[in-house]
């Protein structure tokens, strides 16, 4: 499934983003006057290869939860059965993903990709654990390579679900408590960035702690061979079941042609992994939000992504990709509803 998926996904089509860009310079508007919205529904044209794109609606937020054998380094206050608990609280609409989720009217689907005490069947909880839970990756590689190549396509196979039952903008989400420390490894990886510079607080931790989780990321570093050009290994050794379904997620909708709205430094990290494995999959990306967590930034400079908005977030569970939903739909309408000067018999700039 992986391999398909990957031959699968092209480049975005220059003609349809020829045809929204000059059809963003006939509207009646100064010319770049929606700015970052512009670009948007010309990138958004070329993916889908048509002008304009279909609009972005109905959405879907995947929220894929998964332990990690890194708790046990002491890296969070928080303890691993929360990630558990967190999926009944979204499976009965109590998160805050849940509250965001229904103001923009998009769903919530939750994937137990991972997590360590198999949490109770319910409507909107799909089963597709690879294993309970990663490994300590300061002692060992966090999954296996065939682990990590499951864990990336059941978020392939989920993007294919989502797309097949209508959604045409697929939202990344994610639960798992110690999830920011594989992310700051991955991101460290990736990007040839210090540990010190992308590790944060996650969920909120002192600064004694700080400390703590960035020589943790330091030692899992150090502990294995990491070569940024074998995606997959890196991925197997420091990241997360969740990591690796986000990162099919990516995938699975740019092979499908739909938008991929980003949260935060999860989803940031995940994507490393699957533009390393498909670089043209970044023409499906679209960077919802600016997380507080500093490996977040690195890793979306890292892939030339510019956030939809920066509101201070670092709570995860896909609540920043919710909120940059109506700025990417309203980027798409503008760009098909919006007269031309032509159309609308109003006098161009001379």
């Amino acid at each position: 499934m992986l391999s398909s998926t990957v031959a699968a996904i092209g480049p975005a089509d220059a003609a349809a983003a020829a045809q929204a860009r000059d059809r963003q310079a006939r509207m009646t508007k100064p010319a770049g006057s929606l700015g970052v919205l512009e670009d948007l529904s010309i990138r958004l044209a070329g993916l889908a290869g048509q002008c304009p794109p279909p609009l972005p609606e109905p959405a879907a937020v995947a929220v894929f939860a998964g332990d990690h054998g890194v708790h046990a380094q002491g890296v969070t206050p928080w303890p691993q059965e929360v990630t558990g608990q967190m999926v009944a609280n979204f499976l009965a609409g109590g998160a805050v993903v849940n509250a965001f989720a229904a103001q923009v009217g998009a769903a919530v689907t939750v994937v137990d990709v991972g997590v360590a005490v198999a949490p109770a069947a319910g409507a909107g909880l799909l089963e597709r654990n690879v294993r309970r839970g990663t490994r300590d990756m300061t002692v060992e590689p966090a999954m296996t390579r065939d682990e990590a190549i499951a864990a990336i396509e059941v978020g392939i196979a989920v993007a294919g679900e989502l797309v097949d039952a209508g959604h045409r903008a697929l939202l990344t989400g994610d639960m798992g408590i110690a999830n920011t420390t594989a992310s700051a490894a991955l991101v460290a990886a990736f990007t040839g960035a210090d540990a010190a510079a992308v590790t944060g607080a996650g969920t909120g931790i002192d600064a004694e702690t700080l400390a703590h989780k960035t020589e943790v990321v330091r030692r899992a570093l150090a502990r294995h061979d990491l070569d940024a050009d074998d995606p997959i290994g890196v991925l197997a050794a420091v990241g997360g079941l969740e990591h690796a379904a986000i990162a099919g997620l990516v995938l699975g909708g740019a092979a499908r042609r739909v938008p991929v709205i980003l949260d935060g430094v999860i989803a940031g990290s995940a994507t490393l992994v699957a533009a390393a494995l498909a670089p043209d999959c970044l023409d499906a990306v679209v960077a919802g939000h600016r997380s507080t967590e500093p490996g977040h930034g690195v890793a979306l400079d890292h892939l030339g992504l510019t956030p939809l908005v920066d509101l201070s977030l670092r709570l995860g569970e896909g609540t920043g990709a919710v909120l940059a939903l109506p700025l990417v739909q309203a980027g798409v309408r503008a760009l098909r509803d919006v007269a031309t000067f032509d159309s609308a018999g109003v006098t161009e700039k001379q």
